[in-house]
């Protein structure tokens, strides 16, 4: 089966086919067999897209997608306060049903906004049951995903370990990996959501990585946001040869300067969230620390319960604040802005497609439309009010465009949504999500009144 795109501006993120007028792409199965003008169109269904902008699906590379359910919840949370009320509090609520919901939700979502492939941190998997069904909503979705198998973060009961002390439980990677996510090819396929020298103790951290090289999987955690549990474990990992491009930092402040130049030099890779870091806490984005060592700078929206799932918003997010701080610091130190922007708009369209495909070990298949790489595309519709003229469009692309103008939304050849609408009716999925979602907050807001009415009773 084949599909010419036609008519359009081609933005394919491939250094050596650059940007296209008037250029096409052609689709044969889940490929893209050609990209240029004057493509043979026999045998295949013709989609005029002439007034748009044709370029990779977008790439979420970090977000809890089971958190769909609480968004707005945690929008006046800092990250300490996010910790108590969420990891302690309204994870212990979610039933593996609640899982499936807000991740093929959260899952379409991505779709509508124009991101094709996503980074699904899950951490609220106290059961294979609820894995299974983070799993079955993002498959069920059609969604290109990084499932990253991770662990939950309640406090430990009586006579329990705590969660810093627990090794990633081998034997779901092994099961995982002997069933639903067992194909390497596959749409969904597997990474490990470790805890990581930050969250956990050295020995576990060993145990992490040791068990995400044997198994070939990208290993994320996340680096940051209070105190080290083990600090100077991260000196360890690097004697015994543990960096490389299959280690994903996610956030990362709290790495010296030093730590990101010899990090970046080994391949490391890293996801930064700066829309929600900039509003929990974490402190600001270390996007322009990771540019100066030439690492690999990915982004992700992180929480829904937070902020919105917009890719380019927080691609604009990204941009906007790193200019802001090299601004500043010109301003300091040289007593007046740059002589011109230090970050063009190109390299922030290559954090949310090309890069975001390195950072998820998957830049051979997608992140750009390179004949022979999986089709993923999105169409934008720039003959709306909000995009006009389009003068240079990987500019338009990043500072004007909005979910509004997400026309198409291509994965691997089949389209998830056509002239601004999903494919897939979503009507009874929100209601299912809604009543998700208003259950397990009413239950955490109970709870914690009983709470508190107990203590000022013992008061």
């Amino acid at each position: 089966m084949k599909t010419l795109l036609t008519n359009a501006t081609v933005l394919t993120m491939d250094p050596q086919l650059g940007d296209l007028e008037r250029g096409q792409v052609l689709v044969e199965d889940d490929r893209i067999l050609a990209v240029g003008h004057d493509l043979p169109s026999h045998a295949a269904a013709v989609v005029d897209c002439r007034g748009g902008i044709l370029m990779p699906g977008l790439v979420n590379a970090h977000m809890h997608t089971w958190q769909t359910a609480l968004r707005g919840v945690a929008a006046n949370w800092t990250l300490l306060e996010y910790f108590g009320h969420v990891h302690r509090g309204l994870a212990a609520l979610f039933t593996p049903d609640d899982i499936r919901i807000a991740t093929h939700m959260g899952a379409l979502n991505q779709l509508n906004c124009g991101t094709t492939t996503l980074g699904d941190w899950c951490h609220n998997n106290p059961t294979s049951a609820h894995t299974d069904a983070a799993v079955e909503g993002l498959q069920a979705s059609g969604i290109r995903a990084v499932f990253f198998h991770g662990s939950p973060k309640p406090d430990p009961k009586p006579g329990q370990p705590h969660f810093s002390e627990i090794p990633h439980p081998r034997g779901e990677v092994e099961r995982l990996l002997a069933g639903s996510l067992g194909d390497p090819d596959g749409r969904v396929t597997l990474g490990l959501a470790i805890l990581g020298p930050h969250y956990s103790t050295l020995d576990v951290s060993l145990h992490d990585f040791a068990l995400a090289k044997e198994f070939g999987l990208v290993a994320s955690m996340h680096q940051g946001g209070g105190k080290a549990v083990s600090p100077g474990s991260w000196d360890v990992i690097e004697e015994q040869g543990l960096l490389g491009p299959d280690i994903n930092i996610v956030h990362g402040q709290s790495l010296d300067d030093g730590q990101l130049a010899r990090f970046c030099a080994k391949g490391v890779t890293f996801s930064i969230a700066p829309e929600n870091e900039m509003t929990q806490g974490h402190g600001f984005p270390i996007t322009g620390h990771v540019r100066r060592h030439k690492g690999v700078v990915s982004l992700g929206v992180d929480l829904e319960s937070v902020i919105s799932g917009d890719m380019l918003t927080v691609a604009r997010m990204a941009l906007g604040m790193q200019r802001s701080l090299d601004n500043d610091a010109s301003r300091r130190e040289q007593g007046s802005i740059p002589d011109t922007s230090t970050i063009r708009t190109r390299e922030a369209l290559e954090w949310i497609t090309i890069d975001g495909a390195r950072a998820l070990g998957l830049d051979a298949r997608i992140g750009s439309l390179t004949p022979g790489k999986q089709a993923d595309i999105v169409l934008l519709d720039t003959v709306l009010l909000n995009m006009q003229p389009v003068s240079d469009p990987v500019s338009s692309v990043v500072m004007q465009a909005s979910l509004a103008n997400v026309d198409s939304v291509m994965v691997a050849g089949e389209f998830h949504k056509r002239n601004g609408r999903l494919l897939e009716d979503v009507e009874d999925g929100v209601r299912q999500l809604e009543v998700s979602g208003h259950r397990i907050y009413a239950e955490l807001q109970l709870r914690e009144q009983e709470t508190r009415e107990k203590q000022e009773t013992s008061s």
